[in-house]
């Protein structure tokens, strides 16, 4: 963080343990702090939509840390991999694993990352799910089991790294590619700067 095109007016939070969001944020060269929410993920309710259940995760996780940082900007996110309506999350063992990768194998899926922005009042200030599109390859037994052998797949929602070792995997992406990362950058930066909230480092 401190090099890069924007500095912070405000003290910002970002309430998330994910090294990509981290690493996506810092990347616009504001100041922050990470303090990561304990609260408990629990399943979506019957009949969520994928977007709806991503919104209400990223605003009960910022809200817990909101409650412990007053007179900061707390920014939260919560990211959903779908087939359809059906929600994939982060696989329970390797065999979890190859199901999901052989599910998305040759087919679109959706990637949601829903954003939630806490002012310093407790008010909020934004909230949104954003949605990208993503094609799989198609893949071999072979290369699933290869991939799932690295551990990546374990603890990442739909069991894959866009970023990360699992990019092998990726035909095509419509939308942000940032948000299938965990965080839509444009429009966090976008909100950040409408809201006074960081401004552009002057020469």
């Amino acid at each position: 963080m401190g090099i890069g095109a924007f500095r912070a007016t405000a003290d910002i939070v970002l309430a998330s343990g994910s090294p990509r969001r981290k690493e996506l944020l810092g990347s616009t060269g504001v100041e922050f702090r990470i303090v990561i929410s304990g609260v408990d993920e629990p399943a979506a309710d019957a009949g969520e939509t994928p977007g709806g259940y991503a919104l209400r995760m990223a605003r009960m996780k910022t809200l817990d840390v909101a409650a412990t940082c007053g007179g900061a900007y707390v920014l939260g996110a919560d990211t959903v991999v779908a087939v359809g309506d059906f929600i994939l999350g982060k696989p329970v063992d390797v065999d979890d694993a190859r199901r999901m990768l052989s599910m998305l194998s040759g087919r679109e899926h959706t990637v949601v990352t829903a954003c939630c922005l806490i002012g310093p009042e407790g008010e909020t200030v934004w909230e949104e799910a954003l949605s990208s599109k993503v094609t799989f390859a198609t893949l071999t037994e072979e290369a699933i089991a290869a991939y799932v052998a690295t551990g990546e797949p374990m603890d990442k929602a739909g069991g894959y790294a866009i970023q990360g070792l699992g990019a092998f995997m990726i035909a095509r992406v419509e939308g942000s590619y940032t948000n299938v990362v965990g965080l839509p950058l444009a429009e966090v930066v976008d909100v950040l700067k409408r809201n006074g909230v960081i401004v552009p480092v002057t020469v």
